[in-house]
């Protein structure tokens, strides 16, 4: 492309630091270097996770940055060394980098690798510098991905190509939100047939769970959520109940326990609340209950949990985009979604132009989105 090799004037959404707006910015996005990509990002939804930055709710974040991390777009150049993708390609940049050389990455039953940030929140790229400069400044990426602008610089590691075919607008939410909640019931728990699942929380996450233990022939699945506009979408994927923990008399994991005989076999935590992650973990059947913790939440937060919900047979664990790893299987979920194994088109309730990203992240809030897809080039089909 003729842009190769030379800085690109952008629009981003800046995260300046906690507890303000993003701001739409230009930005200069310097060429990529040795095993990088450069790539036009055409859409991108809002996450949950996109809110912890903005609430001052991650601790020693490196603020300026641009956040975003649910994206989809196209090649636009490349660096020396990148060999399994170039320009003209689409892509889905990665927020769970594979380099395929550390433990994890070789171990089997991992998919979280020595590149990621999360958790550190460097915001860097491997060499220590930024690809990203506004006003002078240096801008921070987030998640090795940075999908909040028109333009983003990734690893080669952090960037999957997909099938030509695939609308990227619908794409974009197998970068993290499908991927998360699905992968958690057919891959991490691997959600048995004829199994009794409990979801708390049916936003994007909990929804896409609801499919993957709906596909994986769960016979029972349960929704938790003090939102009750929610149900409706949620028995629509496959939810045979819906409750509001607002409307019962005693705690809700013992409701659940009266239901299913005991505890159910299956408990996602979709939220990133401690206090329902508790819960979550409760809800599961003594002896071989299996609860999956998936919701994100303050870097600073704690739980507390009595040993013996432990000792008496339940397995605890948890799952970051679905336990994949994001190199092979995104490809291969683009795949599937193409050849309609699931839908996904329930989960995108609002699409907006990217200026509007802070209207998008007032719905998210008020309980009034499930997923808001952002167009960041004149609202194009993608």
């Amino acid at each position: 492309m003729a842009t190769a090799g030379k800085v690109i004037k952008c629009r981003a959404a800046i995260c300046w630091g906690p507890h303000q707006p993003l701001t739409i910015e230009e930005i200069e996005v310097a060429p990529p270097k040795d095993h990088e990509v450069r790539i036009k990002i055409l859409a991108t939804a809002i996450c949950h996770t996109d809110t912890l930055p903005m609430e001052g709710m991650v601790t020693n974040y490196n603020y300026p940055s641009i956040l975003g991390h649910e994206g989809a777009g196209i090649v636009e150049s490349v660096g020396p060394g990148v060999t399994d993708i170039k320009p003209g390609d689409k892509v889905i940049p990665l927020c769970f980098p594979v380099c395929g050389l550390c433990r994890c990455c070789k171990h089997p039953n991992a998919n979280t690798c020595d590149r990621i940030d999360g958790g550190k929140y460097i915001g860097l790229m491997a060499d220590g510098t930024s690809r990203f400069t506004c006003k002078g400044k240096l801008i921070h990426n987030f998640l090795t991905s940075s999908t909040f602008t028109e333009y983003t610089v990734v690893a080669d590691i952090a960037c999957a190509k997909i099938d030509d075919h695939v609308a990227l607008d619908r794409a974009c939410l197998i970068g993290c939100g499908f991927t998360t909640g699905y992968g958690s019931a057919v891959n991490a728990a691997n959600v048995k047939k004829g199994s009794t699942c409990v979801v708390y929380g049916l936003g994007g996450v909990g929804l896409s769970t609801v499919i993957g233990c709906k596909i994986n022939g769960a016979s029972r699945i349960i929704g938790i959520d003090i939102n009750k506009e929610k149900f409706v979408k949620a028995k629509k994927l496959g939810a045979t109940d819906c409750i509001d923990p607002n409307d019962c008399s005693k705690p809700i994991h013992e409701v659940i326990a009266e239901m299913t005989d005991g505890g159910a076999d299956y408990s996602f935590e979709c939220i990133g609340n401690v206090d329902t992650m508790l819960s979550a973990i409760k809800c599961s059947h003594y002896g071989f209950g299996v609860c999956v913790i998936i919701g994100v939440a303050a870097s600073d937060a704690r739980i507390c949990i009595d040993p013996i919900l432990l000792l008496t047979g339940r397995t605890v664990k948890g799952a970051f985009i679905g336990g994949y790893k994001c190199k092979t299987a995104i490809p291969q979920l683009v795949t599937e979604y193409l050849a309609k194994k699931f839908e996904m088109e329930e989960l995108v309730t609002h699409t907006m132009p990217f200026e509007k990203i802070m209207d998008g992240f007032k719905l998210l809030h008020e309980g009034k989105s499930i997923r808001t897809v952002l167009n960041l080039h004149g609202g194009k089909k993608c």
